[in-house]
Formats: structure tokens, sequence, C-alpha cells
């Protein structure tokens, strides 16, 4: 990882024929792993690209110079802690924005994050530089009135839903659906067993997920109410095994949160694998995120929940535009899978929601063979050739 003070300088503008240079921001791990297929299809177009900015380890591993880490733009609400890191934010993007209009590369790519990318953007614009949004703001979910600063911000925006681009369009945004890499990455039938077998699990013991979010502010949050709904689960059905994948940094809070929970059934902290115990669990309990795609695709039924901070939820609340929260339903229109946010996501409330999957696996089997049906049709309408469809999308842009 480069210092912060390096900067791209170097890099000769493809518009004389040389190298062409990239700059991207990455919030999070989900937008590392955006960046990470965006960057193959870049390397495929243009072998001798660069690109550097904000990113993470998927990001690094191909080649990407990060000049400072994704997890410092990761946030969780409204409240005051967030008021707290907000000027050490500004500061970051100031002197991003800086090195970036010194070394002006060909095109600037802001990976979701648009609390921090969109005003970057529209800086650059108005400069000069080119500038495409990877993952439209949800706009038709809540915060309609980003519309207009998207259409200030960004030339070309790239869109994971199949139902984007037009509505993009409707507001002057030029937009191009390039489906969700997580549709590639993820197999159409995952394969159960070895990923048990990986995870030294049984093919007989029935296996809860729990994943209450990858940011610091959601374990405080949403671990202990998961790890309590899991003493309700244990019992209720005491062979229950419950497994939890969360990142290396993020296991001593986990391991706090079990501590504090009282809870005294059988589990395990997987470092990582989040796909290996999706594949691998009977239900997942799961925060509302991307995630929640994840174990759509991989055909398993969920329950979603969430939980932040009195000030977050009312500002949240009265700004959502539809009736879901969790992507799959958001997706398919209908709670397809059930959500409990806020005051409704009680340990006995989510363990009673986790406990209906675990009957409906033996006694209404049906239902399960619903959802993974509906859950295969959503991964067919994502699955697209993600990292070519945005290079050429790109290259649009570039001959602008």
């Amino acid at each position: 990882m480069s210092q912060p003070g390096v900067s791209i300088q170097d890099v000769p503008s493809a518009r004389t024929g040389s190298a062409t240079s990239f700059a991207m921001v990455a919030g999070e791990a989900s937008g590392d792993l955006l960046a990470g297929v965006l960057l193959d299809g870049l390397r495929e177009r243009w072998p001798s690209m660069r690109a550097a900015g904000i990113g993470g380890p998927q990001m690094c591993r191909r080649g990407f110079d990060a000049w400072w880490a994704q997890d410092q733009l990761a946030l969780h609400g409204y409240g005051w802690d967030v008021w707290l890191r907000y000027r050490g934010l500004l500061a970051i993007r100031n002197q991003l924005k800086t090195r970036l209009l010194s070394s002006r590369p060909d095109v600037f790519i802001g990976v979701d994050a648009p609390d921090f990318n969109l005003g970057l953007e529209a800086a650059l614009r108005a400069q000069g530089i080119r500038t495409v949004h990877f993952v439209s703001p949800s706009v038709w979910a809540w915060r309609a009135q980003r519309v207009k600063k998207l259409r200030s911000s960004a030339d070309h925006v790239l869109c994971i839903f199949p139902f984007e681009p037009a509505l993009l369009a409707r507001h002057g945004v030029a937009a191009t659906y390039v489906g969700h890499p997580l549709a590639q990455l993820i197999g159409m039938q995952p394969d159960r067993l070895g990923a048990r077998a990986a995870l030294g699990l049984s093919t007989a013991e029935r296996v809860v997920a729990l994943l209450p979010g990858s940011r610091r502010g959601e374990i405080e949050h949403l671990a202990w109410r998961f790890f309590q709904a899991a003493e309700l689960i244990h019992k209720a059905l005491p062979a229950t095994k419950f497994v939890v994948p969360t990142l290396p940094a993020l296991v001593p809070a986990i391991e706090q949160a079990a501590r504090s929970s009282g809870f005294s059934g059988a589990w395990q902290v997987v470092q990582g694998q989040s796909h290996a115990v999706l594949a691998a669990c009977d239900v997942t309990l799961i925060a509302s995120g991307t995630a929640t795609l994840e174990a759509a695709l991989f055909k398993r039924p969920m329950v979603i929940a969430y939980h932040m901070s009195t000030l977050s939820w009312e500002i949240m609340r009265r700004r959502r535009l539809q009736p879901w929260v969790g992507l799959p339903n958001i997706l398919c229109q209908e709670f397809v899978v059930p959500e409990l946010l806020q005051d409704a996501a009680t340990p006995r409330a989510l363990a009673d929601a986790v406990l209906a999957w675990l009957d409906a696996a033996g006694n209404a089997p049906t239902r399960i063979i619903a959802l993974q049906e509906r859950f295969m049709q959503l991964h067919q309408d994502l699955l697209r050739d993600t990292s070519r469809l945005a290079a050429d999308a790109i290259a649009q842009v570039l001959k602008g």
C-alpha cells in the first residue's frame, strides 16, 4: 500500500495513446468486491492501465494502488459518532481531490459510497475529468432527491439492477445495466456439501448462519440480539449449530457479544468465508445489506433484521419510498422473506422467524422450494458479463 503522498502523476494519458489511468474510490467490503470485478474488465481491455485511489484487498490483489484503505470510509447511521468522524473523512476527500486535479486521470470511478463519492465526482467533473459512478444510489428506495446530485456528478452510471437505467433516463442520467457481479461469482447451484466439508460441518447438522453486519456499528446494535435469538433457538432445537462469518478485526466484538448475551449453544466464528457459510447453512439470520442478496443467490431462506440509533431510524423511516428494506424483497417486489426492523427486531421475534423456516424444512418443504425457485429467477435476471459490459461503457465515456 502506498503512502498518502503518492500520486498517479506519472501515468500517461490514454488520449496520447499511452497507458490509461483510472482513479477509483470504493467504500466497505461490498464496494471492494464490485471494484475488483470492474478492475478485471479494465485490465482485459487496457492491459497496461494503472489505477489508484481508495480501495480494499480485492482491488489491491489486482494491482490497485490504495492510498487509503477502504474501511476508513465505513460509517453507520447518523449519530454523534458519525459526526465525530466527518471532519476526518472530509480531509481525506479534499486531499484526494487535490491529487486527482493535479494528476488528472483519464476517468474517475466512484464505486458505491455515494455520500463520499458524488461530491468528489461533481468537483472533478466540473474541472473536465470524466466521471463514472458504479452502483446507482437507491433513489428508488429512499432519498429520491439524490438523483439530481447524481445527474450533476456522473457522466455515466453503471447499474447493477435491470430496472435502474430506464428510471435514471427519465431524470436525464445516462446509465448502462451491467448485471450484478455477485451473480457471476456465486454458482447457480451452490455446493452445500462441499461448503460444509470445508467448514468442518457434518451433512446431518442443522446449521444457522448469523451475519450481524460488517461494520462496528452494526455489530454493536445487532450481534447481541442475534446471539440472544440463537439462545432461544437452541432451547427449542438443542442440536442446532450456529456459524458466524466475520472480518478478522471484528472477531473480538463478536466474541464479546456472545459472552454478554449469555449464549450457551454450539457456535463457531469463521474469519471471512461468508460465502461458504451461506452455502452450508439451512437458514440465515442476517443484517439488511448486500449480504442479503448474497444469501438469495445462494438460494437460502433468511430472516432480515436491522437496528440503529433512534435518530438514524427516524431519518431513514421518513425517507423510505418502498415497504421493503431487504434487497431480495425489493427485487421481488414482495415480502418473500421476513424483515424485522428496529423495535420489531427483538430476540424472541428473530428466533420465532428462524424457527419457522427450520420447521418449514421438515414440515412444509413447498414453502422453501417456492422461495428457491424465486431466487433462481432473480439470479438469472442479474447474471451478465459485468466486467466486459462495464469496460465497454467506460470505453464510450473515454471517447466522450
